[in-house]
């Protein structure tokens, strides 16, 4: 994942920065539907159907907003996890697509 070719915002690029040092390069994917500019849905390569949705959009400067996704759509979690700091976010990040 080349963070710098993506057309996403600041603080969206140093959350991938971040994740992609942590976990390396070909370790997380980008879902390809065209998003907003404030948000990613990311997953791990091997595991497509768990996935998080991060969106900095009506969040604080500096904030993200998080949907997590399962393979069971009722199982969602939405709209309860916002105004995060970026080790919150990374966190929250590493315990749903790394546990």
């Amino acid at each position: 994942m080349n963070v710098w070719s993506i057309d996403k915002d600041a603080p969206l690029k140093l959350l991938l920065l971040e994740l992609v040092h942590r976990y390396g390069e070909n370790t997380l994917a980008l879902n390809n539907k065209e998003q907003h500019y404030k948000a990613i849905e990311l997953c791990t390569v091997n595991e497509p159907d768990i996935s998080a949705y991060i969106y900095t959009f009506g969040q604080n400067a500096g904030r993200y907003g998080i949907d997590l996704k399962y393979p069971i759509s009722m199982h969602n979690i939405v709209g309860e996890n916002e105004n995060l700091t970026l080790d919150q976010i990374i966190e929250i990040i590493s315990i749903h697509l790394f546990s």
